[in-house]
C-alpha cells in the first residue's frame, strides 16, 4: 500500500511540474510569431494611457476653473480617450490570436502525443475523456500568455497608480496601503479554492462526454434493446455532482466579488476624504482630487481581478489535466531494420499486468513461420490482449516478441507495420471514400490491388453495389457490422505482410459468409504466418494449431483435434446459457 500510494505522489507530483512548465512551453514555441508582440505593445500602450488618463482630467478641471489653460487640456483629454479605445482594441485583436495559435500548438501536441500513445493511450484515457480535454482545456492553457500580459499590465497600473497617489500626496498612499494585506488574503484563498473546484468540474465533464461516447458507439444495440432511458441516466448520472461544483464555484466567485466591492469602495471612499481634507488644507487642488477618485481605484487594481484569478484557476486545472496525458511515457521507438523473412512469431515469458492482475501471464509462445495459429479461451482469458503484444501495438511489462528473431519492440516501427496486419473485430474505417478505406496505411495502391483484396475479403459484391462501387464516400454507404469486418479484413489482405493478426475479425459474419471468408484467407495467407482470435468452433479447426488460453496463460498448443478429446476444450464452444454460444459471447 506504501509503493502504491509513493507513486501515486510521484505520478501528482510530475504532472504538476508539467502542467507549470507548460504555458512557457507554448509560449517559447510560439515566440517567432508578432502576436506576442503586437499584445505586448497594445497591452502597454493601454496601460499607459489608462494612467495619463486622470492626470489629463485634473488638468481639465482645474484649467476650468481657473479659467485658464486654452483648449490644450481638453485636446490632451480627447487624445488620450481616443488612444485608449485604439488599444484596447489592439489589444482584443492579439490576444484573440495568440490565444487560438497557441491552442492549435497544444491540440496538436496533444494529438500527436495520444497518438505515439497508440493502444496504452486508448487503455488509459477514454475517447470522450480525451475529447474534453482537447476541447475545453486547451483554450484555458492557451490563453496563458494572454493572462501574463494582463497580469503584468494590471501590476504597472496599479503601481503608476501608488506612484500618482505619492505624487499628489504621500497620506494617500498610506490609506491605500492599509487595504493590500487583507485584499492578498482573499486573493490567495479564493485561487486555491476555486482551483480544486475546476479541476473537478473539468474531470466531471470528461466523464460525461466518455460516457456519452460510449453511449453513440452503442446506439444500435440501446434502440434495438429499448434502454435509451436507463443509458441517459447512465450517461447524465454524474450531471448532480457537475451542477454542485459549478454552483460552489460560483458562490466562491460571487463571495469574493462581495467582498471585493466592499473592501475597494470604502477604501476609495477614504482615499478621497484624506483628499477632501488636503484640498482644505491647500495641498491638493481640486482637479487633483478628482485624480484620486481615478487613482486609488487603480492602485487597488491588482486586488479587484476576480475575473483573472477565475481564469488563473481555470488555467490550472486545464494544464493539469493536459499534463496528466502529456506525462504519460511514448513507448520507446525502436531502430533496427526487419530482415527479409518467412514471418516466424514467438512470445517469451510475456506478461501484461491490467488494473485487477495480469492479462497475460509468463507466456512462452511459437507461431511457426507461414503457419496459422488459433487462439481460443473463454471471455477475459487475455485473447485480444495476445494478439495487441504479437504485433508490437503494446509493449509487454515483462518478456519480449519477437518476430523473425528481431524484438518487436526494437524494430524500426515503419519496417514493423509493414510486416504485419491487424483486423479488428469492430474496425474504424478511415479515409474519405471505400476505396481509400481499404487502402488505408498502405499508400498509394492500384486500383486492380485494392478489389483483389476485397474480393478475397468478400466485399467486392456489396461495394460495387454502392452508387460509385469503390469511389463511394463513406458518408454515403451504410454498412452492416459484417460489410465493416469484410472491409477490415480487406485492408489487411492488401498488405503484403508476412504477418497477418486477426482479432476476432470474422465474429459479425454469419456461418456461409464466414466459411466463404476463411477460404479466401486460406488464399491470402500462402507464404504469410496468421495469429486468429477465434470463438468459433469452425476457425479453430481450420487453423493448423491451437493456442488454448487459460486465465492469462497458455493451458495448451495443439491441433484442433487432439484438444477436441479434452471436454474442458469443449466447453469453450459450448452453449453459455439462455444467452446463447459463448462463441457469441
Amino acid at each position: 500500500m506504501g509503493d502504491g500510494v509513493r507513486r501515486s505522489r510521484d505520478r501528482d507530483a510530475d504532472r504538476d511540474r508539467a502542467a507549470d512548465r507548460l504555458p512557457f512551453q507554448l509560449l517559447w514555441t510560439g515566440r517567432r510569431s508578432g502576436w506576442p508582440a503586437a499584445l505586448v505593445a497594445a497591452t502597454l500602450a493601454s496601460a499607459v494611457f489608462a494612467l495619463l488618463l486622470p492626470a489629463a482630467v485634473a488638468a481639465v478641471t482645474d484649467a476650468v476653473l481657473s479659467r485658464e489653460g486654452g483648449t490644450g487640456p481638453l485636446l490632451a483629454l480627447a487624445a488620450l480617450l481616443t488612444g485608449g479605445v485604439l488599444a484596447a482594441a489592439g489589444t482584443k485583436v492579439a490576444e484573440a490570436y495568440c490565444t487560438a495559435t497557441a491552442t492549435g500548438r497544444l491540440r496538436t501536441r496533444l494529438l500527436g502525443h495520444v497518438l505515439d500513445l497508440g493502444v496504452a493511450g486508448e487503455r488509459t484515457f477514454a475517447a470522450g475523456d480525451l475529447a474534453s480535454r482537447a476541447v475545453s482545456g486547451a483554450p484555458q492553457v492557451a490563453g496563458a500568455f494572454p493572462l501574463l500580459v494582463s497580469g503584468t499590465a494590471n501590476l504597472v497600473m496599479s503601481a503608476g497608480g501608488v506612484a500618482a497617489l505619492w505624487l499628489i500626496d504621500w497620506r494617500l498612499v498610506a490609506t491605500v496601503a492599509l487595504a493590500v494585506p487583507f485584499g492578498l488574503l482573499m486573493m490567495r484563498l479564493f485561487v486555491r479554492h476555486a482551483s480544486d473546484l475546476v479541476t473537478r468540474y473539468q474531470e466531471l465533464q470528461g466523464e460525461i462526454s466518455a460516457r456519452m461516447a460510449d453511449a453513440l458507439a452503442g446506439v444500435r444495440t440501446i434502440r434495438g434493446a429499448g434502454t435509451w432511458r436507463r443509458e441517459a441516466d447512465r450517461v447524465l448520472a454524474p450531471l448532480p455532482e457537475l451542477s454542485g461544483s459549478g454552483r460552489d464555484l460560483w458562490r466562491a466567485y460571487g463571495r469574493i466579488q462581495g467582498q471585493g466591492m466592499l473592501l475597494m469602495p470604502l477604501t476609495g471612499l477614504v482615499a478621497l476624504a484624506v483628499a477632501g481634507q488636503g484640498v482644505v488644507a491647500g495641498r491638493i487642488s481640486a482637479g487633483q482630487m478628482l485624480a484620486v477618485a481615478g487613482y486609488a481605484p487603480m492602485a487597488l487594481g491588482v486586488l479587484g481581478q476576480v475575473s483573472l484569478l477565475l481564469r488563473l484557476a481555470r488555467l490550472r486545472a486545464g494544464a493539469r489535466r493536459i499534463a496528466e496525458i502529456l506525462v504519460e511515457p511514448v513507448p520507446s521507438r525502436g531502430r533496427r531494420p526487419l530482415p527479409p523473412g518467412p514471418g516466424e512469431l514467438r512470445l517469451r515469458k510475456v506478461t501484461v499486468r491490467g488494473p485487477d492482475g495480469p492479462l497475460l501471464d509468463t507466456v512462452d509462445l511459437l507461431v511457426p513461420a507461414g503457419r496459422s495459429v488459433a487462439v481460443v479461451g473463454r471471455s477475459g482469458a487475455g485473447k485480444t490482449t495476445l494478439a495487441t503484444v504479437a504485433g508490437g501495438l503494446i509493449e509487454p511489462d515483462e518478456g519480449t516478441t519477437l518476430l523473425d528473431g528481431v524484438p518487436v519492440m526494437e524494430a524500426d516501427p515503419v519496417a514493423l507495420r509493414r510486416a504485419v496486419a491487424y483486423a479488428f473485430e469492430r474496425p474504424r474505417l478511415l479515409g474519405t471514400t471505400v476505396a481509400e478505406a481499404i487502402g488505408y496505411g498502405g499508400g498509394t495502391l492500384p486500383a486492380r490491388r485494392i478489389e483483389r483484396a476485397a474480393t478475397l475479403a468478400g466485399a467486392d459484391g456489396f461495394v460495387r453495389l454502392l452508387p460509385d462501387g469503390y469511389a463511394t464516400a463513406l458518408r454515403d454507404a451504410p454498412m452492416s457490422g459484417g460489410e465493416e469486418q469484410r472491409l477490415g479484413l480487406a485492408r489487411a489482405f492488401v498488405r503484403e505482410a508476412r504477418l497477418l493478426v486477426l482479432d476476432d475479425a470474422t465474429s459479425s459474419l454469419d456461418s456461409v459468409t464466414e466459411v466463404q471468408v476463411a477460404a479466401a484467407l486460406a488464399k491470402a495467407a500462402v507464404n504469410r504466418t496468421c495469429l486468429v482470435v477465434a470463438h468459433r468452433v469452425g476457425t479453430a479447426a481450420r487453423a493448423d494449431l491451437v493456442a488454448w488460453l487459460d486465465r492469462g496463460k497458455v493451458r495448451a498448443v495443439a491441433p484442433h483435434r487432439v484438444l477436441w478429446a479434452d471436454a474442458a476444450y469443449r466447453a469453450l464452444f459450448e452453449p453459455a446459457g439462455p444467452g446463447g454460444p459463448e462463441e457469441n459471447r
